[in-house]
């Protein structure tokens, strides 16, 4: 996607949200591309509980919050809604947390996607429950602090590892998935014309970095996702047409270390910690490699 095709109109005015919000800067960037033609649902969670205060809505779009499990059977009531009514050019956006998708949200996602119903999914993961206290999630890395989480040492071998999530959405055989990261605008807005061009249920899967839970400076967020994705810490990816690929390559990778020692919540790891992060990071891009269809292409 090019400079020149994104919209000039805004569809976010006076939110409430933290400096540096990674979550509201990404569902900006995908209003750009879908235009107002858009019904968000959203659960409980920062963009809806920290920035909706009646009369307060900065969305200039309409909005319904729903019940923190029910995202996904929402999007699929309101979708055949729209269907029954002969309305084919409103888009029906789904806006959830880590914790109201892979965790709370799960089965609701998984019927939704089964359903076929035509949405987009977009899952906002901060990697943990910010909006509630900072609270763990099953996307909640290794050896990161939270209000919920024992030291590192004491974790267990079989509790180390996050959820995968994005591998147990293209187990739906979704026409359309995507990880992506607001770190990477271009990327992200693609990903998001592309689901919504598609005819049936989309995925995208959003790093959204947390100052106040990850514990950086509310300016160094872009910087932030940025170093994620150059360690290895997430990746973006896309899942369509029953095939899996990256959509881009760190040319140059960097160590894992250097990512932790930025943010106060993983203050507690030590050596060996870092270091069993580093081959939970290592073992996942293997595997990733191992699914992937096509060679991918390094990015320059």
């Amino acid at each position: 996607m090019k400079i020149t095709e994104i919209a000039q109109e805004e569809y976010i005015t006076g939110s409430l949200s933290c400096a540096g919000c990674a979550e509201l800067l990404a569902v900006r960037l995908a209003l750009k591309v879908l235009g107002n033609r858009v019904v968000l649902i959203v659960p409980a969670g920062c963009m809806s509980t920290v920035n909706c205060y009646y009369p307060q809505l900065p969305f200039r779009v309409p909005m319904f919050v729903g019940p923190f499990a029910a995202t996904g059977a929402i999007l699929s009531g309101v979708s055949a809604g729209f269907r029954m009514r002969g309305i084919k050019d409103v888009h029906v956006v789904g806006l959830a947390g880590d914790g109201g998708t892979a965790d709370i949200g799960l089965a609701s996602l998984s019927q939704a996607i089964v359903g076929r119903r035509k949405f987009i999914y977009i899952c906002l993961d901060n990697e943990a429950y910010m909006n509630t206290g900072i609270q763990w999630s099953s996307t909640t890395p290794y050896g990161a602090i939270t209000t919920t989480t024992p030291l590192p040492e004491i974790v267990r071998e079989s509790e180390q590892n996050k959820k995968d999530l994005f591998s147990i959405v293209i187990a739906h055989r979704i026409p359309y998935a995507a990880t992506a990261c607001p770190s990477y605008p271009f990327d992200y807005m693609e990903k998001v014309k592309r689901a919504a061009a598609t005819d049936g249920p989309s995925f995208i899967h959003v790093l959204t970095p947390c100052q106040s839970g990850w514990g950086f400076p509310s300016s160094k967020t872009i910087a932030m996702g940025k170093m994620a994705v150059e360690s290895g810490m997430w990746h973006l990816c896309e899942y369509r047409d029953g095939k899996l690929s990256f959509s881009y390559v760190p040319k140059n990778k960097i160590p894992v270390a250097d990512y932790v020692k930025i943010q106060t919540r993983f203050r507690r790891m030590k050596p060996e910690h870092i270091d069993r992060l580093q081959k939970l990071v290592d073992e996942r891009l293997q595997a990733m490699q191992e699914m992937i269809s096509e060679p991918a292409e390094v990015a320059p």
